[in-house]
């Protein structure tokens, strides 16, 4: 069997993600607006989704008022997937877009729901299976930078608000391509830069303002929607992520702003 045909190495139950080595000299990587070592951030971030995982749903509804949703079925059209297709869902949470990958590659295909955070990941799983959808779903506990299947395993690869928490994007960006079969396609979609400057203050007004009081009422934990609003400004810009992905080796490379470029949708190919 060649390696284009081999399925990806997943199994039912999480799997232990490997963590990274500091092997360049920068030690030192950004939490929000915090300056931490390098070796603490993804205790740091998992402490934030371990904290969220249960009322995450209801503050996406809450937080995008609802918006969330067609940014996702946006990024489901713009992936082209198949019937058979092989898609992975990274960082993919509570399963939004796993949920319809699965009705829509079938029964020969296959999603792989994958996440760094267990708790994440095991929220997903339930709500899947209370929607019966359990025949073509793997999950996957694992770190983006360090992917573990086989080369050439997918079609497709999406990461939908999980980019901006990895500590090494560029390596994880490698390791993405490295997974995705020739021709296959990674979309990211994550939140960017506004376009304009009055769209600008009033979205940082929202965030820094009125976020972390909503997560405090609701799910009893505004440090956490602090971070989350923090970390959306260090996240790279539309051009500089697209600049990212072709220095990965994706070509053909292109992003679509949603929401006056609150969220942009970054695609590119593998050849």
């Amino acid at each position: 069997m060649s390696s284009t045909d081999q399925s990806p190495q997943t199994s039912d139950l999480p799997a232990t993600p490997q963590t990274p080595t500091n092997g360049d000299t920068n030690s030192t990587t950004h939490f929000g607006y915090k300056t931490i070592e390098k070796e603490d951030k993804i205790s740091m971030v998992a402490g934030v989704f371990h904290s969220v995982a249960k009322q995450y749903d209801v503050m996406n509804d809450l937080m995008s008022f609802g918006i969330h949703r067609l940014w996702k079925r946006f990024t489901i059209d713009a992936s082209g997937v198949r019937p058979g297709n092989k898609v992975l869902d990274l960082a993919g949470g509570t399963g939004d877009l796993t949920a319809k990958f699965s009705q829509l590659v079938g029964r020969d295909g296959k999603v792989v729901l994958a996440d760094i955070n267990s708790s994440m990941l095991n929220v997903g799983r339930d709500k899947l299976r209370d929607k019966g959808l359990v025949q073509n779903i793997d999950y996957v506990q694992a770190n983006a930078e360090y992917l573990p299947f086989e080369e050439n395993t997918f079609d497709i690869v999406t990461i939908a608000f999980g980019l901006r928490n990895v500590t090494d994007k560029d390596k994880a960006l490698r390791s993405i391509y490295s997974v995705l079969k020739p021709g296959g396609r990674l979309l990211v979609l994550e939140f960017s830069k506004p376009e304009n400057e009055l769209l600008t203050k009033a979205y940082d007004f929202y965030s820094f303002n009125i976020l972390p009081k909503m997560g405090e009422l609701v799910a009893k934990d505004g440090e956490s929607y602090q971070y989350l609003a923090e970390s959306i400004r260090m996240h790279p810009d539309q051009e500089t992520l697209k600049d990212m992905m072709e220095n990965a080796g994706f070509e053909q490379t292109s992003f679509k702003n949603l929401t006056g470029g609150v969220v942009a949708l970054h695609k590119g190919y593998k050849f």
